[in-house]
């Protein structure tokens, strides 16, 4: 019987990985784009506040998987406080807890960090190894397909 090598099961593992990471990263990183803006609400408008399209278009992308603007919502009637009810904050959003506060930052910390972190995988998996060429095609796959999709009325 003759001396058969055994299947590099970790070689076939890197190399499923950095395909199926290039095709991925390009979500992720509009994933962690989005996602960071959301956490502070940056896509909706507030009193003073109007977002930029593409943000405002982002964002219904991260939440409802479609590239459209929300319609505006009709303004609100303005109701009669009964007597004696305290009187709506006027002086802009309400005070945020201090725990609030912390978890949000430390979630746009958690954005960041994987922005990077898929930039420089992107970066390994197009730049060194075997599979360069396949790498920079399964990018390129990643970054259309879901664009294409997006476009389908």
């Amino acid at each position: 019987m003759p001396n058969a090598r055994p299947i590099p099961w970790s070689m076939i593992l890197r190399q499923t990985h950095t395909v199926v990471g290039m095709v991925i990263a390009p979500s992720i990183l509009m994933f962690a784009v989005t996602g960071g803006l959301q956490i502070f609400r940056l896509q909706e408008s507030h009193p003073g506040y109007t977002p930029a399209p593409l943000i405002e278009k982002l964002g219904r992308v991260h939440q409802d998987q479609v590239f459209a603007m929300r319609p505006p919502r009709p303004p609100r009637p303005e109701t009669a406080r009964p007597a004696g009810a305290a009187a709506p904050q006027e002086a802009g959003k309400p005070a945020t807890p201090l725990s609030k506060s912390l978890l949000q930052w430390f979630f746009v910390v958690v954005a960041v960090g994987l922005f990077l972190s898929t930039l420089l995988g992107v970066w390994m998996g197009v730049t060194m190894g075997r599979l360069k060429i396949v790498a920079r095609w399964a990018l390129l796959a990643g970054t259309v397909i879901p664009v294409a999709i997006l476009l389908i009325p």
